[in-house]
């Protein structure tokens, strides 16, 4: 019969039998874990750095190189109604494609804005739990559609649509590309704002139903003003995502540089333009450099929208706790 003691050292045998990892070579792994992350987040961040320093560096002759501020000034830019950079007397016109991105913009917005705020209001507030389940990822899958086949949808099968219910005489026009844009978008605003409306406390809800309001007064007047830092956030990424874009609206807007109200005449975009344009350039002519000078444009106008989404975000954080 086996002793306590013989029963003990088996059991200590046993266990001094494992192996005990060192508490050195542990923390070894871990540093080099760290430096491994720490190098892919470095790389990340001067890669885009170095994109950024070399979009700006081609664009910058426009300012200071003599020889293309002659042929591509930034009083020309604002003057002259009309891009047309290859002709015998180039015109650098910059108005057309402005005012054409601000109509798709503007149309997309439109489209988009109402309907993901609302389908996150009601996905947050009023579906039930298996519908949620459903709707969310079934949304958010229309962001995994490539640009280039909402542009094919839209040259195909919107634009006639459209051509045949509005008897408009372009096709492709502004109102075509900004519908197809606002497609693009909604799963943006709508995913961004429907976490926002998630986010805000139970305790919110609560409160105004004890109050004797109703679902839908709950949700207008209370769950809503409380996100409504991030369903802005929302709706700004959504607007950096249309203002950006470069498929759709080269395909479905027509590709005419004209300076026209209507959002039935064919309009040119700024993205629209480098994409055209940028394969067929002289390399290092003024209408080069004039074309890294709207990519240039185009990412400060972008970069200012999204970090105003960040500062809304964050702002709503602090004022619901979450932080």
């Amino acid at each position: 019969m086996p002793t306590a003691s013989n029963d003990n050292h088996g059991r200590s045998g046993r266990f001094a039998s494992r192996p005990v990892p060192l508490r050195g070579s542990r923390e070894t792994r871990e540093r080099f874990i760290v430096l491994g992350l720490r190098l892919c987040a470095s790389l990340a961040v001067v890669g885009l750095g170095l994109i950024i320093v070399f979009v700006f560096r081609e664009g910058l002759p426009v300012l200071f190189d003599p020889a293309t501020r002659q042929e591509a000034s930034l009083h020309g830019f604002f003057s002259t109604p009309i891009w047309q950079p290859v002709s015998g007397v180039p015109k650098y016109g910059l108005l057309p494609l402005l005012l054409g991105t601000l109509k798709a913009t503007l149309v997309a917005m439109t489209l988009a804005t109402p309907l993901s705020v609302l389908a996150a209001v009601y996905t947050s507030e009023f579906a039930p739990p298996r519908a949620r389940e459903i709707i969310k990822p079934a949304v958010e899958l229309l962001a995994g559609v490539p640009s280039v086949v909402l542009g094919f949808f839209a040259l195909v099968v919107l634009a006639t649509w459209l051509h045949h219910a509005l008897h408009v005489g372009t096709r492709l026009n502004a109102l075509n590309a900004g519908v197809a844009l606002g497609l693009a978008v909604i799963p943006t605003v709508f995913s961004v704002a429907e976490d926002a409306l998630r986010a805000v406390p139970n305790s919110y809800r609560e409160a105004s139903l004890a109050l004797g309001a109703s679902r839908w007064q709950t949700a207008w007047n209370v769950t809503l003003p409380a996100a409504a830092a991030g369903v802005t956030a929302g709706i700004l990424l959504g607007l950096a995502r249309a203002v950006g874009e470069t498929m759709i609206v080269l395909m479905a807007s027509g590709n005419a540089a004209m300076v026209s109200g209507s959002v039935f005449d064919s309009v040119r975009t700024l993205s629209a333009t480098i994409a055209a344009e940028m394969g067929e350039v002289v390399v290092g002519s003024p209408h080069y450099a004039t074309l890294f000078f709207l990519g240039g444009m185009l990412f400060l106008i972008t970069f200012v929208i999204n970090t105003l989404a960040g500062l809304l975000v964050e702002r709503m954080r602090r004022k619901l706790g979450t932080a």
